[in-house]
């Protein structure tokens, strides 16, 4: 009785009292896959073509065996550098080699910039809170004289102008009380409201404005342009193989009024530096980061941000620049501007122009000179 021999590469009938030794050409490796081509680890040939690999024939020769072989197990790996020796030592496992991801797999595979944000620890530096600390008492004196300036100026009863704080101006002794307010702005998503700062989200409009401020400090009744307190700031960036730096060449920047919230693709920087200047930025990133990784420095000269990646692929640059418009959609869009024309006026009396997809009868007709002959 003839049995089938389950070597991979052979799957020839055999008799079992005739089995010799070179009777069998098979494959004793594991099968290969990488970067569409397909090969034995045992032997060198690849082919992009699956009948093909099915047809490269055996490298050793043995005896017929009618055991089948083992489950295959997956083991994925990043490289098939030296690794012919290994799989031919573990001949009952198929390898799956894993090369560079595409980039149309990237993007569909990139997290969504709408996830939640999270605001990025500080570590604010000794030189820092000494430069703080100067400049409070150099101000101090001015700050003094604006207080009694504004006091004369603000009627009772006039609301703080700080977000969220609800208290009202009852003479020069409120400004000595303690402001909680949010230095964040509002943000309306999806039918969630809720502060940059804080991010305590709430349904409910009345429910977001009753939010206790998530800082302290003074009051403020006369508005300030906001317009005219955010200024540029120059900065720039570099990055390493697991970090990227952004840097802002901001000084004295306050963190108390500061905040840097962050996801895995997008950032927000709101720096409050030399007393009242604020520059404030969004960006989309480049590349992905672990966000529970990342932190701020503050000294008295910069801000850095140090964004762990999230993978150790190279940034071509910090932000994400917009999608371009593809070659299909800009040629829809001519095809919709032509097909938008003035209708042509027609005179009364004037025969209407012939269909262009019929031919007329007097391209087959004789013109006045023609003749015609018998």
């Amino acid at each position: 009785m003839s049995e089938l021999c389950y070597n991979r590469g052979c799957g020839q009938s055999f008799q079992s009292l005739s089995n010799t030794d070179g009777d069998c050409v098979y494959h004793p490796g594991a099968p290969i896959f990488h970067d569409a081509l397909k090969g034995w680890s045992c032997c060198r040939k690849r082919t992009t073509d699956f009948a093909e690999f099915l047809e490269i024939p055996g490298c050793t020769r043995g005896r017929h065996s009618n055991q089948k072989l083992p489950e295959t197990v997956k083991v994925e790996v990043q490289n098939d550098t030296d690794m012919a020796q290994t799989l031919n030592a573990q001949v009952g496992s198929e390898y799956i080699f894993q090369g560079p991801k595409s980039a149309e797999r990237m993007e569909r595979e990139r997290p969504s910039a709408d996830e939640p944000m999270v605001k990025l620890p500080q570590k604010v530096s000794v030189s820092l809170q000494e430069a703080l600390e100067k400049l409070s008492h150099t101000l101090q004196p001015v700050g003094v004289q604006r207080e009694a300036e504004g006091s004369r100026a603000v009627q009772v009863g006039t609301v703080c102008k700080n977000s969220g704080c609800m208290k009202t101006f009852q003479g020069p002794q409120s400004n000595s009380q303690t402001c909680s307010f949010h230095p964040g702005v509002p943000i309306f998503h999806e039918g969630m409201k809720y502060w940059s700062c804080c991010k305590i989200k709430t349904t409910e409009f009345d429910d977001f404005l009753q939010q206790p401020g998530c800082v302290t400090g003074k009051h403020t009744w006369i508005k300030i342009d906001m317009d005219k307190r955010l200024v540029g700031c120059r900065h720039d960036w570099h990055q390493t193989g697991s970090v990227v730096v952004f840097t802002i060449y901001a000084k004295t920047s306050n963190s108390e009024l500061s905040y840097v919230d962050a996801n895995r693709t997008a950032l927000t920087v709101h720096i409050v530096f030399e007393e009242d200047k604020i520059f404030h930025t969004d960006l989309k990133l480049w590349g992905v980061i672990d966000v529970n990784k990342s932190v701020v420095n503050m000294t008295a000269s910069k801000v850095e941000i140090s964004l762990t990646k999230a993978d150790p692929r190279t940034w071509a640059r910090l932000d994400l620049p917009p999608a371009p418009t593809t070659h299909v959609e800009e040629k829809e869009s001519e095809r919709r501007e032509r097909s938008v024309e003035e209708p042509k006026e027609l005179v009364l009396g004037d025969e209407p122009p012939p269909l262009e997809d019929e031919e007329s009868d007097d391209s087959f007709g004789l013109s006045d000179s023609d003749e015609e002959f018998d």
